[in-house]
């Protein structure tokens, strides 16, 4: 039964695959900031989101 393993507050997280010359930049970008290269992707997506919405 599927019902017994549904939780209206779980959180899902997808993977985002990029390719590898573009993974080595977030790499050497994150470790130049010193933060995870998973905090720097989503600071980039967060603006980029941002600035969509305000265009539309």
């Amino acid at each position: 039964m599927r019902e017994e393993f549904f939780c209206k507050k779980a959180e899902l997280n997808v993977p985002i695959y990029v390719d590898g010359p573009m993974h080595k930049r977030f790499e050497r970008l994150a470790k130049n900031k010193g933060t995870p290269v998973a905090d720097l992707v989503n600071q980039l997506l967060k603006r980029d989101m941002e600035l969509l919405e305000s265009l539309s």
